[in-house]
Formats: structure tokens, C-alpha cells, sequence
């Protein structure tokens, strides 16, 4: 597999012309970096030598007149200095935010195109890690630590030239210790990569713990359990900071190592160079030149260490959001339009059988017809399959045997984006996002007039006591609906589902956190609007789907009954049963005291 560096580099090639033109001013602005050295030798050269000087080789006879030149040569030198460092530093770092930007969008959008099972194995921490942190990482190598690198090279390639022009007997010296900075750093970045990937597999971890803590604070508090998640957090926090400390030990040793190397070349240079300017054989000008050039080799590569460490985080980084960007979804889209308005609503279950992974069949040999315009029930023990037909007639997943179709045609076929469109969704697990009541309601239908939402409110007997609240329509829910009551929720999700208007409704435990009363009305409302529309309906109170046109009772993923709610009854089978149940016919039959109950053994209060 490509390294990082080389996977970033193909990611990034719309803003190669950009990274190029960063590049240059950064190599040019070393260039002028590196140049006062050399003016400095060319005065000494100057002050020493007067007429014999190098300058006077080019027609300066007058040692005044030389200094002058070098003072304009300095200025310039200095100007185009500053002005490349000022335009390096815009390019790089209006290049990293845009690339922070596009590849935190890209990752998120690609992160959307992924099916449910994805999610469903992974925390929303550790996702959240990805598109916040690790996109960080990259951000900060490219605001300073790619132009730090490429002015390290510069640097290297510029004095080397000049060594070996100036006295070729002495430039080798100077150099020494390059073969072994490189080679430790090479050494050191093979043994840090897998300490940093650690770093960022544990930061996933850690705030897959503290997203989780913080989205059950209710159940925290309830439970009192509050030292317990403290423990939790501390246990994992530790571990990033102990997986840290590792990374720290090896990286700190760097600098420390390559000081004392780079001392040995310089201690070299400025001896042996000494002696042979003190027999004549080297200008004192070229000497000069090749004391400050030498520190200027050979110091900036202390910073080696800390430039790499941050390399290495961005690649460890760069690594884990490319890895994600390359994963590929497992639903596809069909080529297959499905125009809303044409949508009669028939849906078709043939042979569907269906598991999660490598587990138990969830789904065996089902075939179902749910006419257009019909409502059909489903009714059954938890994990007989009744919430997995729903994620796959949305296609969350895939069937492993058997088709679902909507109006004769694969779901397999049609565009994801046209199925989904076509089917309204309420469920028993109620999602608000954090804004205004409108903007929750208007979230099928951005488009939707403020009649239309009224009237959808009013349909789900939301509009009274949206009414209410201090700010109505424009009044903020809060983070998944937290300041408002599970039934004023529930509420808002099938005033949501009626104004985006879908030929295809689902409503899994629609009632279920609503009260009585409220219940009816609301039932009262779906009778309404399932009037010529294809309803399917998930219910465990029998008593919300007695009218349905159709029944269907679920068994282990088998279809133990079907029919309407008196011939079911007439049948005298599973569902006759779940209804004396639930009707209060069978408690006669059931003990006076149930198996684990805490309460069957205590007496009446009195």
C-alpha cells in the first residue's frame, strides 16, 4: 500500500499548482535567508583585502565604494527575504485550512454515503476523532512543518554548493554529521509511526467514551453512577496518556543526540578551516563564510527532530481520514429512477430471508404483499423481525436471499435517493436535531410553506402546544429534542413524516410515548392521512391497529398469521391470544405471583 505522504499528494492534486507555487517562496526565501553570510564575508573580504577584494574583480575599484554596495545589496537581499517569508507563510497556511476544510467535508460526506451496519460497529467518538482531530494533525504539519522541512533541504543543498566552490578541502568536514542525522532520523521514524498510530487509535477511544458519558447524563445521574464514569473516562484517558509518554521518551532523545553530532562537524570546520586561513591557503572572507554558513547547515537541524515528530503525527493522521475516504460503502445505488409522483406504493416481500453478519437468521423465507393504499400491521414478540423489515424496505441493509420491491421493481435497482424519498419514517426512537421547531419540521421539505407546517402540525396534534412554547414555531428543542417532553417529540415526528408527504409510511411504535388521550387524537390523525397511502405499521397495543386492512403476525422471522383483526380473532391463534392478553381476558390464567418479581413476596401496604 502507498505511504500517506504519497495517498495525501493524489488526494490533493487540484491544489498542486498552489503547493508548487508555496514551495518556490519558501526554497526562495532560504535562499535569501542563507545570503547575509555571504555579504558578511564580502565585507571582511573588503576591510582586509581593499583593491585585491572580489568586488574589485567587478569593476569596484574603491574599497567606500564596495561597502556601499554591499549595504544596497544587503537592503535588497533583506526586502526579497521578508516578502517570501510573507508570501510562504499565506500560501501554506491558506492551503492547509483549505485542505483541513475539503478533506474534513469529503471524509463527512463520504462518511454519509456508508451503510447503517458501518455505524453500528463503530463509536461516534472514535468517528468524531477522524474528522476532528486527525483532519487537525494535517493541518498543523502543513501550516509549518512542510516549509520547515523544505528550507531544512534548501538549506543543504545551498550551503553544500557553496562549501564545495569555496574550499572543497574543508566542505566535507561540515558534512560529516549529515549521513548520521539522516540515518537516525530515518531510524526514528520507523520506531515513532507505530507509537503515534497508537496515540490516534486511543484518542478514537477516548472520545468514543466521553461522547457516550455525555449523551446518557440522565442515566448517569438517575443511576448515581457518576464516579463510576469518571473512573471510566480516568482508565482511558490514562491510556492515551501513557500511550503518549512512550512516543514522548523517543522523540525528546532526538534533538539531544543530533546536537552532539552536529557539534563534531562544526568543531571540524572551525578548526582545520582555522589553520588553513592561518597558512594562507584560505581567504579570510572565505573562512568567515564558512563559519557562519556552517551553523547555519548545521543548527537548524536541531529542529529536525520536532519537524519529523510532527510529520509523523500528520501521517498517522492523514493515514486513518485516507483510510476512511477509501472505504467503500456495501449499498449501492441502483441506476433505476423512481419519480415520487408516479409511486403507487405497492410493496412486495418474496422469499426475503435475512441475517445480521455471521449471526442467526433474523428474517426466513418471508413473502408479503402490502397493497397500495393499504394499511398493514405487524405485530409479534421483540426480535421476531418487525424493525428489521423496516431497514431493509429503506435499504439500511441488503437482503441476503429473496427481493423487496416497490411496485414490481427491485429496491436493489432504483436510486437510493428516490427510494428513500419515497418513504416516511416514524419511529419509536424519536431523533430532533438541535434548532427551531420549524427547522425540524421543514427537514423533509425544506421548501414547505408556513401553511403547510401548520397544517402537519395540526395533524399530529402538535400545534397547540407548539403554540405554547415562549418562542412557538422558532422555539430552540435543544440537543436531540432534551427540552421537550417524549410525546411533544414523538409529535413532532409525525408532524415531520405528514408534511414531507410520502407515498410509502412507516410507523414503528408511533404512540408509544405519548398518553391516552393524546394517543387517540393522534390515531384519529393517522387514520386521516393514511387514507390512499401505503402504511406500514409496527404496534405492540394491539388496540392502535384493530382497523388495519391487513395483519400480519411475526414469529421468529416467519409469518405465523395474516388477516384482518376479526379474522384473526375467529382464528383463535397467536394473535387471539396477545389480545386476551392485552385486553385483560387472560389474567385469570396467569400466577398470582410472576418468577423474579421483587415485589410478588412483600405484603400489602398498610
Amino acid at each position: 500500500m502507498k505511504g500517506p505522504l504519497i495517498r495525501l499528494w493524489g488526494y490533493a492534486e487540484r491544489h498542486r499548482r498552489r503547493i508548487l507555487l508555496a514551495t518556490t517562496c519558501s526554497v526562495l526565501n532560504k535562499f535569501f535567508d542563507l545570503a547575509p553570510p555571504v555579504l558578511i564575508g564580502a565585507a571582511v573580504d573588503v576591510v582586509v583585502r581593499r583593491q585585491d577584494s572580489i568586488l574589485a574583480s567587478f569593476g569596484i575599484p574603491e574599497a567606500r565604494d564596495q561597502l556601499l554596495v554591499l549595504a544596497l545589496a544587503t537592503f535588497t537581499i533583506w526586502a526579497l527575504e521578508s516578502l517570501f517569508e510573507y508570501a510562504y507563510g499565506v500560501l501554506w497556511r491558506n492551503l492547509a485550512q483549505t485542505v483541513q476544510h475539503e478533506l474534513r467535508l469529503d471524509a463527512y460526506s463520504h462518511l454519509q454515503s456508508l451503510e447503517v451496519a458501518y455505524f453500528e460497529d463503530r463509536s461516534t467518538g472514535g468517528l468524531m476523532a477522524v474528522l476532528n482531530d486527525d483532519v487537525n494533525q494535517l493541518e498543523r504539519f502543513l501550516d509549518g512543518g512542510a516549509n520547515d522541512l523544505l528550507q531544512v533541504g534548501t538549506t543543504v543543498v545551498l550551503v553544500g554548493a557553496a562549501f564545495f566552490y569555496l574550499a572543497p578541502s574543508v566542505a566535507w568536514m561540515s558534512f560529516v554529521p549529515i549521513p548520521f542525522i539522516l540515518w537516525g532520523s530515518f531510524v526514528f521514524q520507523a520506531r515513532i509511526a507505530p507509537r503515534y498510530s497508537a496515540v490516534r487509535e486511543q484518542v478514537g477511544v477516548l472520545n468514543g467514551q466521553l461522547a457516550n458519558s455525555l449523551s446518557g447524563i440522565a442515566t448517569i445521574k438517575s443511576f448515581t453512577a457518576e464516579d463510576r464514569e469518571v473512573e471510566r473516562v480516568r482508565k482511558e484517558s490514562d491510556a492515551y496518556r501513557r500511550s503518549n509518554a512512550q512516543a514522548i521518551r523517543l522523540s525528546s532523545a532526538f534533538s539531544p543526540l543530533i546536537r552532539i553530532v552536529i557539534l563534531v562537524g562544526f568543531t571540524m570546520t572551525l578548526v582545520y578551516g582555522g589553520y588553513l586561513t592561518l597558512d594562507g591557503m584560505l581567504a579570510v572572507g572565505a573562512y568567515s563564510v564558512m563559519i557562519f554558513l556552517t551553523q547555519r547547515l548545521l543548527w537548524p537541524l536541531t529542529r529536525l527532530g520536532q519537524t519529523v515528530d510532527l510529520y509523523q503525527r500528520a501521517m498517522a493522521s492523514t493515514k486513518r481520514v485516507l483510510d476512511l475516504l477509501h472505504t467503500e460503502p456495501k449499498i449501492l445505488s441502483g441506476a433505476q429512477a423512481l419519480v415520487l409522483a408516479d409511486v403507487r406504493g405497492e410493496v412486495e416481500l418474496e422469499g426475503v430471508s435475512f441475517a445480521y453478519g455471521a449471526g442467526p437468521p433474523v428474517i426466513q423465507d418471508l413473502s408479503i404483499r402490502l397493497p397500495a393504499g393499504e394499511t398493514t400491521a405487524f405485530v409479534g414478540a421483540t426480535g421476531a423481525g418487525k424493525t428489521t423489515l423496516i431497514k431493509l424496505l429503506l435499504r439500511f441493509y441488503d437482503v441476503d436471499a429473496g427481493a423487496v420491491r416497490i411496485d414490481g421493481k427491485d429496491l436493489r435497482d432504483l436510486k437510493l435517493g428516490d427510494l428513500r424519498r419515497a418513504v416516511g419514517l416514524v419511529s419509536q426512537d424519536v431523533f430532533l436535531f438541535h434548532g427551531t421547531v420549524r427547522e425540524n419540521l421543514v427537514y423533509g421539505r425544506p421548501e414547505a410553506t408556513e401553511e403547510e407546517i401548520i397544517a402537519a402540525a395540526q395533524v399530529a396534534e402538535a400545534h397547540g402546544f407548539i403554540e405554547e412554547l415562549a418562542q412557538g414555531y422558532d422555539t430552540v428543542v435543544g440537543e436531540r429534542g432534551q427540552k421537550l417532553s417524549g410525546g411533544q417529540r414523538q409529535r413532532l415526528s409525525i408532524a415531520r413524516a405528514v408534511l414531507k408527504d410520502p407515498p410509502i409510511l412507516i410507523l414503528d411504535e408511533a404512540t408509544s410515548a405519548v398518553d391516552n388521550e393524546t394517543e387517540a387524537a393522534i390515531q384519529r390523525s393517522l387514520a386521516r392521512i393514511s387514507v390512499g397511502r401505503t402504511t406500514l405499521v409496527i404496534a405492540h397495543r394491539l388496540s392502535t391497529i384493530r382497523h388495519a386492512h391487513q395483519i400480519c403476525v411475526l414469529h421468529r422471522g416467519r409469518l405465523a398469521e395474516k388477516g384482518t383483526h376479526e379474522e384473526l380473532l375467529a382464528r383463535d391463534g397467536a394473535y387471539a391470544a396477545l389480545w386476551r392478553v392485552q385486553t385483560g381476558e387472560a389474567v385469570a390464567s396467569l400466577p398470582a405471583s410472576l418468577p423474579g418479581s421483587g415485589r410478588s413476596a412483600r405484603k400489602p401496604a398498610t
